[in-house]
């Protein structure tokens, strides 16, 4: 049996580093694990682990824009458009990592996972070839400094979802840069535009509580456009009529916070099928940062 993981999200949200940090940690366990990269703009020095599968050997995004004269967000989807009409290159890489962990790192624009139909239609080729897949969307913690920039990542995964249609893990990443500080005067989250407000916020966080977006303004003087009211409603409503986000914390500093998130990844494709099924681990006060 094949698994592959996709590491997706936007630009920025740390996909490179965890891949390596998970590679290295699989590799402590003695499990074999591949990297594949499909980021034909990825710069060769960026890896950590040589890619095992890589697409520009297929096709780069700096030939595309010389050769084209496309730009690098066209570049991008003629790159994945060009990919899909060549899976036998795909299906004759793959061929030589039987009973593997695939580990395929994505490029960050966010229009891939959206609402484009490539990386779709590419999951959907692997599971149709035999191999167990999931995603990991990776969101940045930092999101949580500013509640509308956070509700955006929250639609953001929650569209993304509805377009790939596979098992789905979403985690906010950079964990370790997130210094929460106590605040018993914030009871309803108004704060959360100024930062989170000690683990029991960052407990909404991961759980998004819709009301943080519907909550007074901010003490600091700075005031919402009120045409926008309606719409943050709407929104709260959305997420609130249809939970489908949830996420896990990530601080690649903790080697358990990491080793829960690849619980959770292996539960959720069966990895090791001939083994005994087990249950992810749960996360609990030591997966959150410290409260100074």
């Amino acid at each position: 049996m094949r698994y592959a993981v996709l590491v997706c999200g936007p630009a920025g949200s740390g996909k490179s580093t965890f891949c390596t940090s998970m590679l290295t940690n699989l590799e402590a366990q003695h499990r074999t694990c591949h990297l594949v990269n499909l980021d034909p703009a990825a710069d060769s020095t960026s890896f950590e682990y040589e890619p095992s599968i890589d697409i520009r050997d297929l096709i780069s995004l700096d030939d595309v824009m010389s050769e084209l004269g496309y730009g690098p967000n066209g570049g991008l989807v003629y790159c994945f458009e060009y990919l899909l009409q060549n899976m036998d290159w795909l299906d004759e890489e793959l061929g030589e990592f039987e009973n593997n962990y695939l580990l395929i790192d994505c490029p960050g624009q966010i229009e891939l996972y959206t609402h484009h139909p490539l990386l779709p239609a590419l999951m959907s080729h692997l599971a149709q070839s035999g191999i167990r897949t999931c995603a990991l969307y990776l969101v940045e913690s930092q999101f949580m400094e500013d509640r509308y920039k956070y509700f955006s990542g929250v639609m953001s995964a929650m569209s993304a979802m509805v377009n790939f249609e596979i098992p789905w893990i979403n985690v906010l990443s950079k964990m370790d840069l997130v210094t929460p500080t106590k605040n018993d005067d914030d009871p309803d989250g108004a704060g959360a535009r100024n930062g989170p407000r000690g683990r029991r916020d960052i407990a909404r966080f991961l759980d998004p509580d819709p009301m943080m977006l519907l909550a007074s303004e901010p003490s600091g003087g700075e005031k919402s456009n009120p045409r926008f009211h309606a719409l943050n409603q709407a929104i709260a409503q959305l997420i609130e009529d249809h939970p489908l986000v949830s996420f896990l914390p990530l601080d690649l500093t903790s080697t358990k916070s990491l080793e829960t998130i690849i619980s959770h990844v292996d539960y959720t494709i069966q990895y090791g099928e001939d083994e005994e099924p087990r249950e992810p681990k749960d996360m609990d006060e030591g997966d959150f940062p410290d409260i100074e």
